[in-house]
């Protein structure tokens, strides 16, 4: 993340994020669910490239599903994986040298994303941040998101389950 940020590639560091945020996700999705052989069959799927579908149904799990579950159990994840998506996905974020996808961001949004980052992070500070004065935070939440992943991926081999669906 360091020389990312260095490099000015900060469109790259949200995609990391975005990826570390995505496996967290999937794990606190995991840790959701009591049945253990449940929890291998999902797994099993994922290492096979298969998609994640409802035990016993065609009806896929879907992110979105996944990532409101993790939203409501951490309170934090949905601000980091909505604003991820717009640099996965097709959008004006990808010429971020060239304006600035704080400013098209929707404010609740915005102000959930600031939220979030000036409380877990210290900052930025300024009123209306720009992205890049954000960027300088991204190696911080990249070791938040990584420690509590590590720590969930523990407590899902430990068969720990936490209030799911």
């Amino acid at each position: 993340m360091p020389l990312l940020l260095r490099a000015r590639l900060l469109g790259l560091m949200v995609s990391v994020l975005r990826q570390e945020v995505d496996s967290l996700i999937r794990v606190i999705y995991l840790l959701s669910i009591a049945d253990r052989s449940e929890r291998q069959r999902l797994i099993e799927a994922s290492v096979n490239g298969k998609l994640w579908s409802h035990k016993g149904m065609r009806r896929r799990i879907t992110d979105k599903e996944m990532a409101q579950l993790a939203d409501r159990l951490t309170g934090w994840t949905a601000s980091v994986y909505k604003f991820g998506c717009a640099f996965v996905h097709l959008s004006a974020f990808h010429d971020y040298s060239d304006r600035d996808p704080l400013v098209s961001l929707p404010e609740p949004e915005k102000a959930d994303l600031l939220r979030h980052i000036r409380h877990y992070h210290g900052g930025p500070m300024e009123p209306q941040p720009r992205f890049a004065d954000l960027a300088v935070y991204f190696p911080r939440v990249l070791e938040k998101v990584a420690g509590n992943l590590e720590c969930s991926l523990k407590r899902l081999e430990e068969g720990e389950k936490v209030d799911g669906p």
